[in-house]
């Protein structure tokens, strides 16, 4: 499994923080008893939900144990448990399950989806946010340098893609009888500092190519991609941009 650094993934934490606090707002529920979060991470945004619902009992699951650990440090009050999202089965049914950034990261996601929407109430809401950038030049690239003869034998099969389209969660969600909303965002990140896009991709997908890459090599990877970064986004007086693209749905289950 892909080891996560809570303390990389949190230096953009703003920037990642915005799109959950986006789609919290679409979410229909006014007084949910239960909400899930799947994919909690580091648990800085546990807040959000409980200013959100003030009165809901919040579980937040994520199947990593550093990031479950530094959520429970700095979140003590929080409920928080390591889980898969693949094989996880919710204890009880929930009003609302919300998941940021994660869906994206994992095999078949769209056959984990429709299970898990089984764990929500009717009249409930499943409100899911995932990057849709496979084709940005930072996800085409690290996947190129990956496939050099030097890395390939390392890297080969380390990362799947699952759909992340907005088109196919409305198909997902319609599909199954239930109502949608459904949107992409494009944001414009400024990054400042020197190789600053390799700076945002080492927290988060770089990570299974770095680390399935021996000592030496993966030194010579990082090298060569942050040089093809480079070139690809250039760096300004006043910062580097980053175009990032994510898709949103929040899907209500019909109340019988």
């Amino acid at each position: 499994m892909t080891r996560w650094d809570p303390q990389t993934y949190l230096r953009h934490a703003d920037e990642r923080g915005r799109p959950f606090v986006e789609l919290l707002t679409r979410v229909p529920a006014t007084a949910p008893a239960r909400v899930l979060d799947l994919g909690c991470g580091a648990g800085n945004l546990s807040s959000v939900i409980r200013d959100r619902w003030p009165g809901a009992d919040v579980l937040g699951v994520d199947s990593s144990a550093e990031m479950i650990a530094h959520a429970r440090e700095v979140d003590p009050d929080g409920r928080y448990e390591v889980g898969d999202v693949a094989t996880w089965i919710p204890d009880a049914p929930y009003d609302v399950i919300v998941s940021n950034a994660m869906f994206q990261w994992v095999p078949d996601a769209f056959e984990v989806i429709a299970r898990l929407l089984r764990a929500v109430q009717d009249g409930g809401a499943f409100a899911v946010q995932v990057p849709d950038n496979q084709d940005a030049p930072s996800h085409v690239l690290m996947r190129e340098v990956a496939a050099r003869p030097a890395f390939a034998d390392h890297t080969a099969g380390v990362r799947r893609f699952s759909r992340t389209d907005a088109a196919s969660y409305l198909e997902l969600f319609a599909g199954l009888g239930w109502s949608a909303d459904v949107w992409t965002t494009e944001y414009l990140h400024v990054l400042q500092g020197d190789d600053a896009v390799w700076g945002w991709v080492a927290g988060t997908g770089a990570r299974p190519y770095v680390q399935a890459l021996p000592d030496g090599l993966r030194e010579d990877f990082i090298q060569q991609y942050q040089a093809e970064l480079r070139t690809a986004y250039p760096q300004r007086p006043w910062g580097t941009v980053l175009p990032f693209a994510r898709t949103f749905a929040v899907a209500t289950r019909p109340a019988r």
